[in-house]
């Protein structure tokens, strides 16, 4: 990697270009976003997998339908199938049967005026054919069906292609395939689809006072649950995952990490280490091997976050405690790692909810408040928080179901105000 300095223009110079950043001061986080969405670029390689293997892959190329879904017009009920126009209306219709049709073969005979055909769902409805008539409201009388009031002219039909026509699309470039996405697949014959490759993300702890699951704990350590709740956000959104462990309170052994994750990643994520503590080194080491854009946000939890590059890796320098770990990842991160798996944007779930209680907050930072939501006597939703807020009450996390959020210039919350809320349901 060219020194930083070196270049005509390095990521500092070019946030600041962005949106007047200095990485001196707290930046707020939309500025913060901001500046990480235009610097970062989305994986060129293009996959053709098999659809079984596809499920949270990113699509690369648009998929039109060369078929019709479905097929042809069929029964969407166990019935008899009849023509609309001999409805009676207000009273009993009478029709012989005809026979019967079942799904996967096509009725090879006729139905003449005055009849109706005993289908099944999915069978191929004859041409002449329009309404279905399901089976629990009608009477047999001996080779007869008698159909009481009441029915409407077109029911219970599924129309060909009422799902997809030839040449319509079905999937656009850059969703992330959910398990419908692989069913419309197959209902199109589709067997592979060309997919981005998965992006690959590096990801360490810093700290001398972290040890493993495992481990014995001496006096002043504690177990490192920023590396598992980092592996779990990363391995929800579909990417490849390379755990670097615990990297030690030094610079050589940092540098180390650094230079390891840039080698095989497109993006690094550590936790902790990017403060101005004595032991805290990131700054030393990214002056060396990398160039940053920022090292503070005006947020709560987690003020103190840097984005930088190192080589060609992206770096996501979450702060140490661990909910604010959460915070910014799902705040922040998140949505940069979409931007280079090359998913279309996801917005998160927002709720405007009711608080049953005052929130004290002062302008000039964005605030993210553990709460829950609920729907109250009135039908309306109403939310309150969890209690103590401290960054590093992972507890409160979980026993949460929404992060209340306060807006950068937004002031106090009353008793009865509305608030923003990101539900946990379509985020975790």
């Amino acid at each position: 990697m060219t020194a930083p300095g070196a270049t005509a223009q390095s990521l500092a110079d070019t946030a600041r270009g962005i949106s007047d950043a200095d990485p001196r001061t707290y930046l707020p986080v939309e500025r913060a976003r901001a500046i990480i969405a235009g610097s970062i670029e989305t994986v060129a390689l293009v996959e053709r997998v098999a659809i079984r293997s596809a499920l949270d892959r990113v699509l690369a190329h648009d998929v039109v339908s060369t078929i019709a879904v479905p097929p042809h017009d069929n029964s969407a009920m166990d019935g008899y199938a009849l023509r609309g126009e001999e409805l009676v209306a207000g009273g009993e219709t009478r029709l012989r049967i005809a026979g019967s049709a079942f799904a996967g073969r096509a009725f090879d005979g006729s139905v003449a005026p005055g009849e109706a055909l005993r289908v099944m769902t999915g069978a191929t409805l004859p041409p002449e054919l329009d309404t279905v008539v399901v089976q629990e409201v009608v009477r047999v009388d001996g080779g007869f069906v008698v159909v009481p009031p009441g029915q409407q002219r077109g029911q219970h039909r599924r129309l060909r292609g009422e799902d997809l026509r030839v040449g319509d699309p079905a999937l656009e470039a850059g969703k992330r395939l959910t398990p419908a996405d692989i069913g419309l697949l197959a209902s199109l014959g589709v067997p592979e689809v060309g997919v981005r490759r998965r992006l690959r993300v590096a990801f360490f702890s810093t700290g001398d006072e972290l040890r493993s699951i495992g481990e014995t704990l001496a006096p002043g350590q504690i177990y490192d649950s920023n590396r598992y709740t980092i592996w779990s956000m990363l391995a929800r959104l579909g990417v490849e995952v390379v755990d670097l462990g615990v990297v030690r309170d030094s610079p050589e052994a940092l540098e180390r990490a650094m230079r390891s994750a840039a080698a095989e990643a497109d993006a690094i994520v550590s936790s902790g280490g990017v403060s101005v503590g004595e032991a805290d080194f990131t700054r030393e080491v990214m002056a060396r091997l990398g160039d940053v854009a920022f090292w503070r946000i005006a947020i709560r939890p987690g003020r103190p976050m840097a984005f930088g590059r190192v080589g060609r890796a992206c770096y996501f320098g979450l702060p140490g405690n661990p909910v604010a770990v959460m915070i910014t990842f799902y705040f922040i991160v998140r949505d940069a790692l979409l931007q280079m798996m090359g998913a279309a944007p996801q917005p998160l779930p927002w709720v405007r909810a009711r608080s049953l209680e005052p929130m004290r907050k002062r302008p000039g930072r964005t605030e993210y408040q553990r709460a829950r939501l609920a729907l109250g006597a009135d039908g309306r939703m109403e939310v309150r928080t969890m209690g103590n807020q401290g960054s590093g009450v992972l507890r409160s996390m979980s026993a949460a179901n929404c992060i209340v959020v306060l807006h950068h210039e937004q002031g106090s919350v009353a008793t009865g105000d509305e608030v923003d809320c990101v539900a946990f349901d379509g985020l975790l």
